[in-house]
């Protein structure tokens, strides 16, 4: 099964990838290039959940959904890599899209894929209330209730030099990272008009759980591996998970969250496994 997942998930960054890259191909200039660029080389987690919660449910037609999420996820990392934000000169292993061009064509190529992302979920051959429910649940999920809601409470709480508890860490972490991961997982059942509850539970779960791993790897991760500068979290002197939960921990909070993501799909029986093995791949992953 490790290896059906595997295969699942290198096609998912496949197929985005080239959605993506053929949706620009039509447009010159460093902009387009830069939002290939950086929409390239990742794990694609988003996209295959977008990819494999549709074929549970019988859609076969996620996959402008699926390069959405990565456009919407790409736009994140772009802005968030930028001197005013997190200042990181790697990503995936490569020179940052402000280093690699300049600070102004990073925040441009940012604006753009956010755009694209609701360019692409618009195309989604579905029916045109489920077209209209995923776009307005991305701009929740990306916007000031999720992901930008949760990277503000982080930089006030860094900023301000005060250290949060578990509880607002938790909060805070289900908007920044939890919130696109969340809709990725729901988006299946949102196109086929299903039952979205159970994969509510399994994105809220594996949500928390990826960032658990997160704030793992920036101790135990190495640079060249984790292909970003770890160790960035301890410096500041940041509170996470590891630093209020111990590195033991806060390993077995997300094992114990994997294990809750992996209980909220029995509805589905077999037919969940490939998902099953995306959550334990969360906390096996070294990048």
């Amino acid at each position: 099964m490790a290896d059906t997942f595997r295969s699942a998930l290198g096609e998912a960054a496949a197929l985005t990838q080239s959605y993506i890259a053929a949706v620009l191909a039509d447009q010159p200039g460093t902009i387009a290039q830069g939002m290939i660029y950086a929409t390239q080389g990742g794990k694609a987690l988003r996209a295959f959940l977008v990819l494999e919660s549709a074929r549970l449910h019988g859609v076969t037609t996620a996959l402008p959904a699926a390069a959405a999420i990565e456009c919407m996820h790409a736009y994140s990392l772009v802005h968030d890599d930028l001197p005013c934000m997190d200042d990181d000169n790697l990503r995936r292993g490569l020179p940052t899209v402000h280093v690699k061009w300049d600070e102004a064509t990073a925040v441009l190529v940012g604006d753009a894929l956010q755009a694209m992302a609701f360019e692409c979920v618009l195309q989604v051959d579905a029916a045109a209330d489920a077209r209209i429910l995923l776009a307005q649940t991305l701009a929740q999920a990306s916007g000031v209730r999720g992901m930008v809601g949760g990277q503000a409470a982080d930089i006030a709480a860094e900023t301000a030099h005060i250290p949060l508890s578990l509880d607002e860490i938790t909060a805070l972490q289900a908007g920044k990272t939890g919130a696109l991961i969340n809709w990725s997982a729901m988006s299946g059942a949102r196109l086929a008009q299903a039952d979205a509850s159970a994969l509510q539970r399994y994105g809220d779960a594996l949500g928390l759980a990826f960032q658990i791993w997160d704030d793992v790897l920036d101790v135990i991760g190495d640079a060249d591996q984790v292909g970003k500068a770890v160790g960035k979290d301890a410096d500041a002197g940041k509170a996470t998970f590891v630093s209020l939960l111990g590195l033991d921990g806060a390993k077995r909070r997300a094992s114990d969250l994997v294990q809750e993501a992996c209980d909220a799909l029995s509805i589905y029986g077999d037919d969940a496994d490939t998902l099953k093995e995306a959550a334990r791949f969360v906390i096996a992953r070294t990048h």
